[in-house]
C-alpha cells in the first residue's frame, strides 16, 4: 500500500492578477501553490483574475494549486468558486473564518460543483484560515464543521490588526493562538496546523527563526509570499539527517531489546521507551515520505 504524501511544508502565495508571479510560483519548489483571489487582487481586477486562474487551472501541473478565494461575505465568493472548481483544483483556502456554517456552506457549494465537473464528492479539499480573535475562540466547532476540510491555517496580519497586538520578533504575542491551534487540530484528528506568513521577505534568518518557533510548537508547514521562502520552509519542516540517524538509531536499538525482552532501554544516554519510539518511528516515516513530491 502506498504511503499517504505528507502534509505540505511551504505553501507560496501568487497573485491571481500577476502573469508572471502565478506561473512563476509553479516553478519555485514549493510543495503547494496558492493562487490569491482575495487580498492580493484589486476589486476591479477580480474577473479578469478570476478567469485567468481558471484558464491556469485547466492545464496539468505536478504541483497543487489551491485559491485562496473571497471571505463568504464578500460578492465574489461564489463566483470565485464556481469559475476554479475543477479536476486541475486541489483546494480552497477560506480567509477570515469565524462561524462553522461558512465552512458548511463551502463546502455545500463545493460539492454541487464537483458533481457539475464529474469529480467524486470531497476531491477538493478545504483550508480555514483563522485570522481573528472570534476565529480563535470557534476552533474547535471549525476543526468538526465538514469533513471537507484540510488542514487549519493561521494568518498573522489579520490577527494582530484585530487584537491590536505586535507579536515582537521573538513571536511571543502568537504562541497562544499557535499552541492553540496545535491542540484543536490534533483533537479533531487534523495534519497540524499551517503557520502564517512571514512579511519581511528580505529577512531569511527571520523566517527561519519563525518556521522553527512553529515546528517546535507542533505547527507544520509554513505559508510563503515570496520564492526565496520556500527553501526555507521546506528545510525547516523536515526530518534532519542527524534526527534521522538518531530516530533509526533508537527504532533499531528498541528492537533489538524487545527481542531480548525489555521495553525500556538507553541510547546514547537518553531513556528510551514506547512514546519515544513512536516519535521516531514517525520522523522516519515522514523522512521517507517526503521524497513523494505532493501536497496536501
Amino acid at each position: 500500500m502506498e504511503s499517504p504524501a505528507p502534509p505540505a511544508r511551504s505553501y507560496l502565495f501568487a497573485p491571481a492578477s500577476h502573469v508572471r508571479r502565478r506561473e512563476r510560483a509553479f516553478d519555485c519548489g514549493a510543495d503547494a501553490v496558492i493562487l490569491d483571489l482575495e487580498d492580493a487582487v484589486a476589486a476591479d481586477e477580480k474577473t479578469a483574475a478570476r478567469a485567468a486562474v481558471a484558464e491556469l487551472l485547466a492545464t496539468p501541473r505536478p504541483t497543487p494549486a489551491w485559491v485562496r478565494v473571497n471571505g463568504t461575505e464578500s460578492p465574489w465568493c461564489f463566483a470565485d468558486l464556481e469559475a476554479v472548481a475543477g479536476p486541475g483544483l486541489a483546494g480552497v483556502v477560506l480567509p477570515k473564518a469565524e462561524r462553522p456554517d461558512q465552512l458548511t456552506s463551502l463546502d455545500w457549494v463545493l460539492g454541487q460543483l464537483e458533481h457539475r465537473a464529474g469529480l467524486g464528492p470531497g476531491t477538493i479539499g478545504m483550508m480555514a484560515l483563522v485570522e481573528t480573535a472570534v476565529g480563535v475562540e470557534r476552533l474547535g466547532e471549525l476543526a468538526r464543521a465538514t469533513p471537507r476540510l484540510t488542514r487549519l491555517g493561521f494568518g498573522i496580519a489579520d490577527y494582530s490588526l484585530d487584537l491590536g497586538l505586535d507579536a515582537g520578533d521573538d513571536e511571543a504575542g502568537i504562541a497562544y493562538v499557535r499552541a492553540r491551534l496545535v491542540h484543536v487540530s490534533r483533537a479533531a484528528g487534523l495534519p497540524p496546523p499551517v503557520d502564517s506568513v512571514v512579511v519581511q521577505v528580505r529577512e531569511a534568518a527571520r523566517f527561519r527563526d519563525s518556521a522553527a518557533r512553529a515546528r517546535r510548537l507542533g505547527l507544520f508547514g509554513k505559508l510563503c509570499i515570496h520564492p526565496d521562502q520556500v527553501p526555507l520552509a521546506n528545510e525547516i519542516f523536515a526530518p534532519t539527517p542527524a534526527e534521522v540517524d538518531w530516530a533509526r538509531a533508537v527504532v533499531l536499538a528498541f528492537e533489538a531489546a524487545q527481542r531480548a525482552g525489555s521495553a525500556a532501554i538507553q541510547v546514547d544516554g537518553e531513556f528510551v521507551d514506547y512514546p519515544v519510539v513512536a516519535r521516531a518511528r514517525a520522523t522516519l516515516a515522514l523522512a521517507e515520505r517526503l521524497q513523494i513530491r505532493a501536497g496536501a
